[in-house]
């Protein structure tokens, strides 16, 4: 019982002690405070704080800090009056105070702010004061503007005439001003630095005359300070205007000088000669100008004192000089017409000659308009026309006498010397063109001579007519209106057939005119032209024939009376006529016919041109008549395709022999158009049968033709190769056998008394002498090889040229064949259209005997060396 006594009066005491401790601690909670760490610190409770008005806004610029006794977290407030601009927040916590509007000093410079701090239940409010410091923000600002002056031109140098004055808010050095201008080199003024007065330069003066207004700019300029931690100085300009007053200090002065005034032949008394005009220098308050003659006048000019105008006295003749330099004296007049300053001038007048007399031509006569002379046409370049005397005159004087002189006319052709004139002189007309002075072109040549003043505003003028009367000389040559001619004639035409006129003129006049032809050339044998007319036609023995001839070129002549004269060619066709009939070569022709194969037959017709030497073929006559067909063009008759062997062509006919006749036609394409027939007797037989290798071969090659031409070809260059061979051995041969050494050379003359060769012209003799002279000649030289072998040669000789033979034949019959050289001779003569086989033998044997005649030629000639 005791010990839980005991353990009750111990709890009763401990809570009561609790409670006594609680009621005690609630009476000891203290108030929180600031810390004060002077005006100088950046923390505590802003007392004292100053800063600068140009911190940037959004800058920290404090720290409020302070405490609470009890150790409670504390937090900040900070407040303005109501109405004012609150500049600074905190943060409630930190305590940073931070700048929120920008500050100017010059606005206020001291701010009234609340600061607090509170634990929560105890809150502290202090007032503080904020001291805003200046920094060089403001530039100095002018007073009184604008700055306007006015003063007299004659101030005196060194002259106080303002004082400017301008003030800067700032403090300290930022707020002192000091002054100077802008620097101009031709100011006159200058101004103090501290005190801002402004002074005319010494040694310098005004003058209004010269300018009448004076602007300059001044600038202020504070003594500089801080601005956002740097040095700043701020300054101000203002433009300064000083306008000159104007002082009678200047003479009047003449306007427009130098004066000219002129007095003309025509003037009268009173005529106005020339007005002078002066006005006061001091143009800021001029005064009144008064004009008066100092001399220079001889009494003949005067001058209105008030208007300056000088007029004529007397009459021109009256004048005694030609020049006049009156001096005239401009005065200012005063309040009470007193004469003041004055300026002299000098006024030239001149007698002046009225232009009122046009340039002139003269002649012989007097004055004239129209001036002609006659000369030959083409005068030397550069002579003078001495036909024409002209004279040209203006009678004015000075410059009212000179004028141009100019041509006016085909370009370039003459000039005129001279092409100045003064008064008077004598015209000279050069020809500068002679080729331009042309008869034929016109007989008369016409010019405007044209003489124009140079310097007068009325530009007188006066012309007159240059006619030139050209004389003909023979100074061209006959030409042809064309430089050839190109006629056709009808072969056949009768002697005396005109074949063309050509025509040809000589501009020239007279004799000189006429024109004489003739005819010239190797070409112009058949033909004669008239010598007046250029007709041309044909000798009237000529016979012209299309088929001996077809072209005739030659020239004719064109010549005048002194014979000059000029070609043109002439270009004569003789046109072909159908004269000829188609011939065949035999009128009964016998062909043998071998089936599959055609056979040919061939007619000529000797005309010249087609279509008169076209011929076309048919068959007239054949019995059966369906048995053969016939080429109109080529004249190849072959059997009808149904015929393929002898049996068809035995089963048509009776006749064992296989033998038709038909008549053939041949028929020209001339107009009018003839024919020839003849008669075909045609054999019909079979192919025979080939035997051996060779006809094995084109059996098998039958097929493949490619083969047997390979085979033909290799045949023939193999031939071909052996000859050159063989020739070339014999041509080698002959150079040794023919070659005489120098010390075995025998030179002996040719003796006179040979007899000459016998030589027929193969073309035109008989083929029996042409087969004569081939084997003699042949024979010659196969006697003489033999004779070199085994005797001396005989001495060359060197061979005659065989005479022409005399050619009787008609013009229209052909030459006949040259033999072959195997000695076969044609029956008949080759026609213009034989086979091209026979015109190779023919060529071939042409260029035979021409080779062997060069050789025995060059082999006689050798014989004088």
């Amino acid at each position: 019982m005791k010990s839980e006594k005991r353990a009750s009066v111990f709890l009763f005491f401990l809570v009561h002690f609790f409670l006594v401790s609680v009621l005690l601690a609630r009476q000891l909670d203290f108030a929180p405070y600031f810390f004060d760490n002077g005006p100088s610190s950046s923390n505590g409770n802003m007392a004292l704080f100053s800063i600068s008005e140009d911190t940037p806004i959004g800058t920290h610029v404090y720290v409020l800090n302070g405490t609470d006794p009890e150790g409670d977290e504390v937090q900040y407030e900070l407040d303005f009056e109501k109405g004012s601009t609150e500049y600074f927040k905190v943060d409630p916590k930190s305590g940073y105070v931070t700048l929120i509007e920008e500050l100017d000093r010059e606005k206020q410079d001291e701010l009234s702010v609340f600061v607090g701090i509170t634990d929560g239940r105890n809150k502290v409010i202090e007032t503080i004061r904020v001291f805003v410091t200046d920094s060089n923000d403001e530039q100095p600002e002018f007073q009184n503007l604008p700055f306007v002056i006015a003063i007299p031109e004659d101030t005196l140098p060194g002259s106080s005439i303002y004082k400017v004055q301008a003030v800067d808010k700032d403090m300290g050095s930022g707020g002192s001003v000091s002054y100077y201008l802008q620097s101009s080199p031709t100011t006159k003024f200058t101004i103090d630095g501290h005190s801002g007065v402004l002074r005319i330069k010494p040694g310098e003066t005004l003058d209004y005359e010269t300018t009448t207004t004076h602007f300059m700019t001044v600038v202020a300029k504070d003594g500089g300070g801080k601005l956002k931690d740097k040095h700043q100085v701020m300054t101000s300009t203002a433009t300064i205007t000083i306008n000159v007053i104007d002082a009678q200090d200047t003479s009047p002065t003449f306007i427009g000088t130098p004066y000219f005034g002129y007095v003309y032949e025509v003037s009268v008394p009173g005529t106005e000669i020339f007005i002078v005009y002066a006005k006061d220098g001091d143009q800021g308050n001029p005064r009144p100008i008064h004009y008066s003659i100092v001399n220079g006048t001889d009494g003949v000019f005067a001058v209105n004192d008030t208007s300056g105008c000088i007029t004529l006295l007397a009459y021109p003749v009256q004048l005694t000089n030609e020049l006049y330099e009156i001096k005239i004296k401009a005065s200012e007049l005063g309040p009470n017409n007193e004469l003041l300053e004055h300026t002299i001038t000098v006024v030239t007048v001149r007698m002046v000659d009225l232009n009122n007399h046009p340039p002139t031509f003269y002649g012989e006569n007097g004055a004239q308009n129209k001036f002609e002379v006659t000369m030959y046409e083409h005068p030397p370049s550069g002579e003078i026309l001495r036909g024409l005397k002209i004279i040209v005159n203006d009678s004015d004087q000075g410059a009212n006498a000179k004028f141009k002189l100019r041509l006016v006319g085909p370009g370039r052709v003459l000039r005129v010397v001279p092409q100045t004139v003064l008064n008077e002189a004598q015209v000279t007309i050069i020809v500068e063109d002679s080729a331009a002075i042309d008869y034929e072109k016109g007989s008369i040549l016409t010019f405007k001579l044209l003489a124009v003043e140079i310097d007068t505003p009325e530009r007188f003028s006066a012309t007159a007519d240059i006619v030139i009367n050209l004389l003909d000389t023979n100074d061209n040559i006959p030409k042809f209106i064309s430089e050839y001619y190109i006629a056709r004639i009808p072969e056949n035409s009768p002697g005396g057939s005109n074949v063309v006129s050509v025509t040809a003129s000589d501009p020239d006049s007279g004799l000189w005119g006429e024109v004489k032809y003739s005819i010239h050339g190797s070409g112009s044998d058949l033909f004669l032209i008239h010598p007046s007319s250029g007709i041309i036609y044909t000798q009237a023995w000529a016979a012209l024939d299309a088929e001996v001839k077809s072209k005739y070129n030659f020239y004719v002549k064109a010549e005048d009376i002194e014979g000059k004269y000029s070609l043109a060619e002439v270009f004569v066709t003789v046109l072909d006529l159908n004269d000829h009939y188609p011939e065949f070569d035999d009128n009964f022709l016998e062909k043998t016919m071998i089936i599959g194969a055609p056979v040919k037959i061939e007619a000529v017709d000797d005309d010249a041109e087609s279509p008169n030497n076209v011929i076309e073929y048919s068959i007239m006559k054949a019995d059966p008549d369906n048995i053969f067909d016939i080429n109109s063009e080529t004249g190849e008759i072959k059997l009808k395709p149904y015929i393929k062997s002898m049996e068809i062509v035995q089963n048509i006919t009776k006749q064992k022999d296989c033998k038709w006749s038909l008549l053939v036609q041949a028929r020209d394409g001339g107009s009018p158009s003839f024919s020839t027939t003849t008669v075909v007797n045609i054999d019909i037989t079979e192919a025979t049968q080939l035997k051996g290798p060779m006809a094995a071969f084109l059996m098998q090659s039958r097929d493949n033709p490619m083969k047997a031409l390979g085979m033909v070809t290799g045949i023939i260059s193999i031939l071909v190769g052996l000859t050159v061979f063989i020739s070339t051995a014999m041509f080698m041969r002959n150079t040794k056998l023919n070659r005489i050494m120098p010390e075995r050379r025998i030179i002996r003359r040719r003796p006179q008394n040979h007899q000459p060769w016998t030589f027929r012209m193969p073309f035109l003799g008989s083929s029996n002498r042409s087969e004569k002279f081939l084997t003699n000649d042949l024979e010659k030289n196969s006697n003489q090889n033999i004779n070199n072998s085994c005797s001396r040669p005989l001495p060359p000789r060197a061979p005659c040229l065989p005479p022409p033979t005399i050619n009787n034949a008609r013009p229209s019959e052909r030459p006949k064949a040259v033999p072959t050289v195997s000695g076969t001779v044609s029956s008949k003569g080759s026609k213009k259209s034989s086979h091209s086989k026979e015109n190779n033998v023919s060529s071939a044997l042409v260029s035979e005997l021409k080779m062997r005649l060069e050789q025995k030629i060059i082999e006689s000639n050798q014989g004088y060396h």
